[in-house]
């Protein structure tokens, strides 16, 4: 089974935001799921909703081992997380894999952030310290080849940075790819430049999530509370 990731003590639960982000998928879509917060999205899919995930590593069709459930350890993410195969499945060449995501065949990839700007810019991979992540891995491929990004992250950091900004601080993922972050203090979109917040966390207030976003913050004038997801 996956270990428990820690959970925030502000707002949404990091399953409260896997879940929310698990209701903005269609049926039939193929999704790609980054490492952490992203994981859990699997275990949250609407009754009736078919939807087909994909793993770098060369697997398609599959899904979060239940709990209690047995685990065949040679059957894993590109998390080196365990996973449980669906009937229909395929594995397929690594080269097969990035081929589907550089081929545009993805239609949703979610991501965790260090930051996000309010162009779309996302930086997920270092911080540019010299002794930071050496490489990028496949997360450029996914931002460029996806149809549509959407990050799962916390608003700020344990040292209580934010990750929301007019402009990325650390190096790029992606430029201009990322159209909805979802965080335990809301729901943000990004539009012309801006974030634009559609839905907040049950108990918090417009003025505290600005005070936490280091950019322009638009309110949606029809903002929704979110309740029911824990």
């Amino acid at each position: 089974m996956n270990e428990p990731l820690k959970e925030t003590k502000i707002g949404l639960s990091r399953r409260a935001m896997a879940k929310r982000a698990a209701q903005d998928l269609p049926d039939g879509a193929y999704v790609n799921l980054g490492i952490g917060i992203p994981e859990l999205i699997a275990e949250f899919i609407p009754s009736g909703r078919e939807v087909i995930f994909h793993s770098e590593n060369g697997v398609l069709g599959f899904t979060s081992v239940p709990s209690g459930g047995a685990m065949d350890r040679d059957l894993i993410n590109a998390g080196k997380k365990p996973i449980a195969t669906l009937p229909g499945a395929s594995f397929f060449h690594h080269a097969d894999s990035f081929s589907m995501i550089r081929g545009g065949h993805i239609d949703f990839c979610f991501l965790g952030a260090m930051q996000v700007a309010s162009n779309g810019d996302l930086a997920n991979w270092s911080t540019g310290a010299t002794d930071a992540v050496p490489a990028i891995g496949g997360a450029m491929d996914l931002v460029a080849g996806a149809r549509t990004i959407v990050v799962l992250t916390e608003h700020v950091t344990s040292k209580n940075e934010h990750k929301l900004l007019h402009r990325c601080t650390y190096p790029l993922t992606g430029i201009s790819a990322v159209s909805r972050v979802i965080t335990n203090f809301g729901v943000f979109d990004i539009e012309n430049g801006h974030f634009v917040m559609r839905e907040i966390a049950s108990g918090l207030d417009i003025e505290f999530v600005r005070s936490n976003t280091t950019t322009d913050l638009k309110i949606d004038p029809s903002l929704v509370v979110m309740t029911n997801l824990d």
